[in-house]
């Protein structure tokens, strides 16, 4: 809630409340504000630049504020960002004295800003947020002595890094392997609040996307997922055995109720992702099956309706971390409806042969599932056997299509034709590692052709595919406004043979 805060009324306006916060409330915050991906589901860097915006509104809202949010922040955290703004150093190591003369072994002559804060020499790397350093320091140094010269111990250390003297080395400077210290530090808290790492976010749907050919019986646990739950289930049993020593919680004061309730009227606080059983009329009718396996796990077993619960958790976070939609992140909201919907898909698509009760096939037909399914299954392989479909039923299906439409598919606009050229290319190539989406950079081509068609190929053509409202319309032959963003998650075979069908017209309709 405070970092929606800061996101939406700015860090300046937020600075005392900040200031007042605990050390791991502001860890938290910090570990979602100070992080970013340059691209959905890429590994989260250190934003230098959001520091330095950090630094400049703390001392801003008064240098007392700035000093005490400092000194409660992690200490490791508060040298990474600062050696990426100053070197520390030594005044007298500067301007050695051999034979009583000075001897400047600074070379070449240093030009930039400089100062003396408490005995340290401070030398700005760049002239950025120069003076809100100088002024942290300074309140620092006044208001918290021993946390000033434990930051400027650390900040001076990294300042004397080099590399070795023969140069053979392949080790990351200090300055670069503290930050890598601190994301593994943070990639550590997060896990035990939950969220999954882009890394084993990644990989788990890598994996996933190649569906398993058990001969019999449930397939195995994915290595990742089991490490994920373990984690989980150690930081829930230690969070059970803290509240036990420390006894119920009081119910928070009035005025913390009544200012929660203001955030959420204003929008500040993001509402909860749903829960797939709200109600008869909460989720669409393509989420039939996964609610009904669902249902019946709740009203027989509360334990194991909880551990459904966590897996969707699981499922949701991972798509967040380790996946994209339509070149963007996913939104909290938005991962929770794919992966029930994915969820959804799979169990329609659940192989005859792991079911145990069934007799060995050598087919893979579809089966009907008892109500008891997720009572003996989880959520996960259901998952898997959907990414699975969607991998190889639409996104590597789109391709195969697409590349049969483009071998075909004459204009005589050069431009036009040079690029059907490119996308060609570059759409085998990729098809040919497993990953056509790398390819939706080279569609514009199709929007010179017809733009519906365009939006709807983008959609089908993604990491997680979708069907845009765009396609729903060529279909159904519709000709009122449609929105270019909207789009629907693939959760049924019936929706697979929508994607068939437009598959099948894209020919005549890019030939108009």
């Amino acid at each position: 809630m405070l970092h929606q805060l800061i996101v939406h009324r700015g860090l300046d306006v937020c600075a005392e409340i900040v200031a007042a916060a605990t050390p791991t409330q502001l860890a938290s915050v910090l570990d979602l504000d100070l992080w970013r991906s340059a691209q959905p589901g890429h590994d989260e860097r250190f934003d230098t630049a959001r520091f330095g915006e950090w630094l400049e509104l703390m001392v801003d809202a008064g240098g007392t504020v700035a000093a005490q949010t400092i000194a409660a922040m992690d200490e490791h955290l508060v040298v990474a960002g600062l050696s990426q703004y100053v070197h520390v150093f030594d005044p007298a190591a500067i301007a050695a004295i051999v034979d009583g003369e000075p001897l400047d072994i600074d070379e070449p002559p240093y030009t930039g800003p400089e100062c003396v804060v408490g005995g340290y020499l401070v030398r700005g790397i760049t002239t950025h947020a120069w003076d809100a350093i100088v002024a942290l320091l300074l309140a620092l140094d006044a208001d918290h002595h021993d946390r000033f010269h434990a930051v400027m111990r650390e900040c001076r250390r990294l300042s004397n890094s080099t590399p070795e003297v023969d140069g053979l080395d392949d080790l990351l400077m200090e300055p670069d392997q503290l930050l890598h210290d601190v994301a593994q530090e943070r990639e550590h808290r997060r896990a035990q609040q939950g969220y999954s790492t882009p890394a084993d976010a990644r990989a788990f749907l890598l994996m996933a996307r190649r569906r398993r050919r058990a001969s019999r019986g449930e397939p195995s646990v994915n290595p990742l997922v089991a490490a994920y739950f373990r984690a989980a289930n150690d930081t829930i049993a230690s969070g059970d055995a803290a509240a036990t020593r420390a006894g119920v919680p009081e119910a928070p004061p009035d005025g913390v109720v009544e200012m929660l309730e203001m955030f959420s009227r204003a929008g500040l606080v993001p509402q909860r992702p749903r829960g797939l059983l709200e109600g008869a009329h909460a989720q669409p009718s393509r989420f039939a099956l996964v609610r009904t396996l669902i249902e019946h796990v709740r009203d027989s077993d509360d334990t194991l309706y909880l551990a459904r619960s966590h897996e969707l958790a699981f499922l949701s976070n991972t798509l967040v971390a380790g996946c994209s939609i339509q070149s963007r992140s996913f939104t909290p909201q938005e991962a929770s409806d794919a992966a029930a919907g994915i969820c959804n898909l799979g169990l329609e698509h659940w192989p005859a042969r792991w079911l145990e009760a069934v007799v060995p096939t050598t087919t893979d037909r579809d089966v009907a599932l008892p109500d008891t399914f997720l009572m003996h299954h989880d959520l996960v392989s259901a998952f898997e056997v959907g990414w699975a479909v969607l991998h190889e039923d639409v996104g590597m299906f789109v391709a195969d299509q697409l590349l049969s439409t483009l071998s075909i598919l004459r204009c005589n606009d050069v431009d036009i034709r040079k690029g059907l050229n490119a996308l060609r290319i570059n759409l085998k190539k990729h098809r040919t590692t497993g990953t056509p989406w790398h390819a939706r950079d080279a569609l514009d081509v199709i929007a010179m052709l017809d733009i519906p068609a365009w939006v709807s190929v983008m959609g089908l053509l993604d990491e997680c595919p979708v069907i845009p409202a765009a396609l729903t319309a060529t279909l159904d032959g519709r000709s009122d406004a449609v929105s270019a963003t909207e789009f629907e998650f693939i959760s049924t075979s019936s929706q697979l043979g929508r994607v068939r069908e437009f598959m099948a017209r894209l020919p005549e309709i890019l030939r108009r």
